[in-house]
């Protein structure tokens, strides 16, 4: 047989054929005096288990172990160690459908908030704070986003516990709008704009101590790279409301 003849015998390509000779994988058969190469039965059998263990998901450099060993120990060890590969990829999936479940009975609850895809609690949570056309409240939302991605189950339910009041309390919400109102005003400010320090401190005084107890007493905002990466997302002057409230509220957290 001819190298199309044999492969379309095996299933496979005489593409696949040539490559299979290049890594080894299938012995090359003696020429015809016409240059041709001459396939037997043998060479059929033989490209029809690489296909059989192509199509089990074995890598190439895996069957090739597989056929130098006679006695099939080595099958054996890689078939058991794909099996458990598949297993792992089997959990994994499941665990991703049942995160996109979480989502889609977001969007049916309301829809998915503009920070989306966020965990049920917070985008319950978002969904309760009225929207704002602030540009500082919007980026407080990605941070809070952010933040939900970052912790695990328990601190995040601490966490979210600890921004309940933001929703449930109608006077520290519009409170908490004027606030970010105010920030919005200094976006083109200089950093020693006298607005700056009253600010910062109207903003620590609306923090919750159930907030202050969760952030812990800390470095300030400009001590850690994270603060700084936050600081760096405002302009120079409500960079400065922003580090003025984090070493307020990391001085009252001591104080509790």
């Amino acid at each position: 047989m001819r190298i199309g003849e044999i492969a379309a015998l095996a299933g496979v390509t005489p593409r696949a054929v040539r490559h299979y000779h290049h890594l080894g994988l299938l012995p090359e058969p003696e020429r015809r005096p016409n240059g041709y190469r001459a396939y037997g039965v043998r060479h059929a059998v033989e490209l029809a288990r690489i296909r059989r263990l192509t199509e089990l998901g074995l890598a190439l450099a895996e069957i090739r172990d597989v056929l130098a060993d006679d006695e099939g120990r080595e099958l054996t060890e890689v078939l058991v160690e794909l099996d458990r590969d598949l297993a792992r990829q089997e959990a994994e999936i499941h665990s991703r459908r049942e995160r996109l479940a979480g989502l889609l009975e977001q969007v049916r609850d309301g829809g998915l908030p503009p920070e989306g895809p966020v965990s049920p609690g917070l985008a319950e949570l978002l969904r309760a704070i009225a929207p704002s056309d602030s540009p500082t409240a919007r980026k407080d939302r990605g941070h809070l986003a952010l933040v939900d991605s970052l912790v695990d189950d328990e601190q995040r339910d601490a966490f979210l516990d600890a921004l309940r009041p933001l929703a449930d309390d109608p006077e520290l919400a519009a409170r908490t709008a004027e606030l970010y109102a105010a920030l919005d005003e200094l976006a083109d400010a200089r950093v020693d704009d006298p607005r700056i320090a009253p600010l910062a401190a109207e903003f620590s005084a609306a923090v919750p101590d159930t907030l202050l107890r969760l952030m812990g007493s800390g470095p300030p905002a400009d001590g850690h790279p994270f603060g700084q990466a936050l600081l760096g997302d405002f302009a120079p002057a409500q960079a400065e409301v922003v580090r003025r409230l984090m070493a307020d509220l990391v001085r009252r957290s001591r104080e509790l």
